[in-house]
């Protein structure tokens, strides 16, 4: 039988086109020939050459890419951590406080996140000498520190829901809390880990408005050096780099699901046959 027409299913198709054709006119537009984005010129793929030969650019996707790497990767440590403390030590004093102080991020505005960093910083250089300048390593702090309050949350959800009766036969067996938490743990909130970095990494590489107070010269990161570039007008070599971020986006998601996939399946056959 035909289906019905349904109104729902009339705003679905629209909000899909509404979130995903403007992308499809970027990609068809970064194989314009012509400068002007607006212009149809022909087809032709040299605004990708002119984009990897842009050393100022390529320095700074290097350079976003660390940031990202390694905010994702402290967030997450320091996110396993912070979870197990509010979930499994529930009546510590001050619990409130620490929920509350590592969640923070989530309603603060960006400008008050990167503006109370950079005094941070500041006055941090003023009373011990540390940090000297503002690069790299001001940046990574920052992202670290908000992208630690998403990853908290993706993480601690996972382990309210985990049945706790598989530690506890784990440590009936004989097994420390270590060895419990690395062997039964782990590998059941490795979902929910990977979900928080690739969240971490994405909220890092995408941030403008935070590391711009915590920058300094010669660490520009790429989304700020985009927006410099598109203050002064958008070229197809902006295009071209926007259709490869979309690109390695789409298959680093479909990695990421195929993975998150064989983890539940194996964790599931695993819970089955105990």
């Amino acid at each position: 039988m035909p289906q019905r027409f349904s109104f729902s299913r009339l705003m679905f198709w629209v909000g899909i086109a509404f979130l995903y054709v403007p992308m499809l006119v970027l990609v068809v537009y970064s194989f314009n020939e012509s400068r002007l984005v607006t212009v149809w010129a022909g087809f032709s793929g040299k605004w990708y050459v002119e984009l990897f030969q842009d050393q100022q650019i390529m320095t700074a996707v290097w350079r976003s890419l660390q940031i990202a790497f390694l905010s994702a990767s402290a967030a997450v440590v320091l996110a396993i951590l912070g979870s197990l403390i509010m979930v499994r030590h529930r009546n510590f004093k001050g619990r409130t406080l620490f929920s509350g102080m590592i969640t923070a991020p989530l309603v603060m505005p960006d400008v008050i996140i990167g503006l109370s960093m950079l005094l941070l910083f500041v006055a941090m250089g003023q009373m011990i000498g540390w940090p000297e300048n503002r690069g790299m390593l001001t940046v990574w702090i920052a992202h670290t520190t908000f992208c630690l309050a998403y990853s908290t949350v993706v993480i601690s959800s996972r382990l309210r829901e985990m049945d706790r009766s598989l530690e506890e036969a784990s440590l009936d067996l004989g097994a420390n809390q270590i060895r419990t938490f690395f062997q039964v743990t782990l590998p059941i909130i490795a979902p929910a880990i990977v979900s928080a970095w690739l969240l971490s990494f994405t909220l890092s590489l995408d941030d403008v408005v935070i590391a711009s107070f915590v920058t300094g010269p010669g660490a520009t990161t790429l989304p700020i050096e985009v927006f410099s570039s598109v203050r002064l007008g958008v070229t197809p070599k902006i295009n071209a780099l926007a259709t490869l971020i979309i690109a390695a986006v789409s298959l680093v998601a479909i990695g990421s699901w195929y993975l998150t996939k064989r983890m539940n399946d194996r964790v599931s056959a695993q819970l089955a046959t105990s």
